[in-house]
């Protein structure tokens, strides 16, 4: 007797994307909504012809050499549809920062070998009159008639059938994405087809979400968190051209946004927007919201009823750390089982202790237990910096990936934020790092966010300055912070600030990070009121005019650069 499923076949396996153009293809036949902007709608059909047709335009317009696509825009469909176009046709999108200005934005476009520079008329004044080495020709203004002539050009007629393009591979070049430049020039890093279509994947959303992108699309954060799983999923992705704190509640209800990604300080800036009847009507189910504080983070679940995670995952992709429910503030998650990831000594890679926490979760050996986050196993993650072997020597020393973050890990092997290498403290001989004393001024009442950073010590060292971006209508009580330092258990005995600038904002890097750069460079000598501590007693007096020149002028008598904290 014949076998009855001898002839049966089984369905295909199918397969995982493995490039970025694959997660693009995933979508061409899908008819459900893919984008939104502006009151404006796409199906995912329809996006996918127009990035066919911006691949097309790339490649026709593609000279010798790095085929590479400056873009320089808002968060518009435009930019969607370039990011999807290059993955089909082969092209690498480096994506612009539009808060760099004159030789610092043309060194970003040159450096990073771009022959065509795409941006429109709210944009291009940026780049008019700076020398880009590229001609007349190469600039594309994507409001132009000339622009929308081109891709008109383009679209198919009679039977349909479109130019072939081409097939990219796992491992050819698609994003250079810019770090923040939060601690030193911005770097190009590069992303390839294959860990763009890895990154997509890491996200478990379906065709039912609706992903709310307010983060610039030229950064990590927007395209690993919202647009790369988009794509893979199916979701609906909801663009807003430029993130408003006043308008994230209109956006998020009037979209249906089951999802928002941020960074930085964009959650300080919703909860310090005013209440409102519809505060919880809406459909978001979670945000994810790296570097927020704990009090930001306590106080946007408990006025719009929505869980926010932090988790790690830089531009570098190197490590990635999930997050943890229920952690301690300042949390970022723990490593997979399968990396090895580790709290080492910068100067010797020995592994520090474990964290240790009091009664109350206050940090107790802060000086032992902080040091680099390295991953001892994750050099096949880091793709490397685009022209900058300097900066791929320095992440990669000794077979390791050094990531330049200090952290801490508790006994269940969570990781904890601890700041920048380069946000390293020595007073008195004595080192320590930023974020553990920023955590503890953000207890002060009235304090909205706080930056501690080194200003130099006219004999040697440094000396602890932070500053203090107070909630609106809050006035600064020396006394009172005097009195609050004092009840700290947790603060290390040269923790305290010397100086304390008060400020009604504390400025940030494009992607919306704390950026102590200026702080640093302009130290005391600034328009904000600036206290001082007065050794003798503890208290903080008003910094005068007199009070900096005499310090202007005892760097030098003792030889000291008054630049040194620059």
């Amino acid at each position: 007797m014949s076998d009855p499923g001898a002839d049966r076949t089984e369905p295909p396996v199918e397969r995982p994307p493995t490039t970025a153009a694959q997660l693009v293809r995933l979508r061409e036949d899908d008819g459900g909504t893919g984008l939104l902007f502006e009151g404006r709608s796409w199906t995912w059909r329809e996006v996918v012809a127009e990035a066919e047709l911006r691949g097309e335009l790339l490649l026709a317009l593609r000279e010798d050499g790095p085929f590479h696509v400056g873009v320089l825009l808002e968060n518009t469909p435009e930019y969607l549809f370039l990011l999807a176009g290059a993955a089909l046709a082969g092209a690498v999108i480096v994506g612009i920062n539009p808060t760099r200005r004159g030789a610092e934005l043309a060194t970003d476009i040159s450096r990073t070998d771009c022959q065509l520079l795409v941006t429109d008329s709210t944009q291009v004044g940026l780049v008019d009159h700076l020398d880009l080495g590229l001609g007349s020709d190469r600039l594309l203004v994507v409001d132009d008639d000339s622009y929308t002539r081109r891709l008109e050009g383009l679209r198919p007629t009679g039977d349909g059938t479109r130019p072939l393009l081409p097939e990219p591979t796992p491992d050819q070049l698609y994003l250079l994405l810019f770090t923040s430049g939060s601690t030193g020039g911005p770097k190009a890093v590069r992303m390839t087809q294959g860990r763009a279509a890895r990154a997509a994947a890491r996200v478990p959303f379906s065709s039912e979400d609706v992903l709310y992108s307010a983060m610039p699309l030229f950064h990590g954060n927007a395209l690993s968190a919202a647009v790369l799983p988009a794509l893979a999923s199916g979701a609906t992705l909801a663009l807003r051209h430029k993130f408003s704190a006043s308008n994230f509640l209109p956006d998020v209800r009037e979209c249906g946004a089951t999802f928002f990604n941020s960074v930085g300080r964009a959650i300080a800036h919703i909860v310090a927007t005013p209440t409102t009847r519809h505060d919880r009507d809406h459909r978001l189910r979670y945000v994810l919201g790296p570097e927020t504080s704990a009090q930001d983070k306590a106080a946007f679940t408990k006025r719009f009823g929505v869980p926010l995670f932090e988790g790690y995952g830089s531009s570098e992709n190197a490590i990635v750390l999930t997050p943890v429910p229920d952690a301690r503030p300042g949390a970022l998650g723990r490593a997979s089982s399968r990396d090895d990831v580790a709290v080492v000594d910068p100067d010797s890679g020995e592994e520090l202790p474990r964290a240790v926490f009091d009664e109350h979760g206050r940090l107790t050996n802060a000086e032992a237990c902080i040091g680099e986050l390295v991953g001892r196993q994750a050099l096949s993650n880091f793709e490397g910096y685009y022209n900058n072997p300097e900066a791929d020597a320095e992440r990669t020393r000794n077979g390791w990936y050094w990531s330049g973050d200090l952290a801490y890990r508790d006994k269940e092997g969570i990781f904890y934020f601890a700041g920048r290498t380069g946000d390293w403290l020595r007073v008195d001989s004595e080192n320590f790092a930023a974020a553990p004393v920023e955590r503890i001024l953000a207890r002060f009442e009235g304090v909205s966010g706080v930056a501690v950073y080194p200003v130099p010590d006219a004999r040697t060292g440094d000396q602890v300055m932070a500053a203090l971006e107070l909630e609106p209508g809050t006035a600064f009580d020396p006394d009172a912070f005097s009195v609050f330092l004092a009840a700290q258990a947790d603060l290390g005995t040269k923790w305290a600030p010397r100086f304390v600038r008060v400020m009604s904002a504390l400025p940030v890097t494009a992607s919306g990070k704390t950026d102590t750069k200026p702080l640093r460079a302009q130290r005391w000598e600034c328009h904000d009121p600036v206290w001082q501590r007065v050794e003798r007693n503890d208290r903080y007096v008003p910094l005068t005019r007199a009070d900096v020149e005499r310090m202007v002028a005892a760097f030098a008598t003792n030889g000291r650069s008054a630049l040194i904290g620059r």
